[in-house]
């Protein structure tokens, strides 16, 4: 609740600006508020290179070992 008392009281003094400046100002606040907000989707091309090739081999290994294996013959 006391962030929406502060969002009214700030439109109020927004109201109030005379200024074109001032509004200007404002303005380009609000837009760089608002591009900060967009996030960019991890790709996959983000990761490249976090891991050395001996740990990318432990982690293969520790998801062979730790996987179940499927036979076709327990589907029928």
């Amino acid at each position: 609740m006391y962030t929406e008392a502060r969002k009214i009281t700030l439109i109020e003094e927004m109201l109030k600006v005379k200024n074109e400046a001032t509004l200007i100002e404002l303005e380009l606040v609000l837009k760089k508020s608002k591009k900060r907000k967009t996030v960019k989707k991890a790709s996959i091309y983000d990761f490249v290179g976090m891991l050395t090739k001996k740990e990318a081999n432990e982690m293969r290994n520790a998801i062979k070992e730790s996987s179940e294996t499927i036979n076709p013959d327990d589907w029928k």
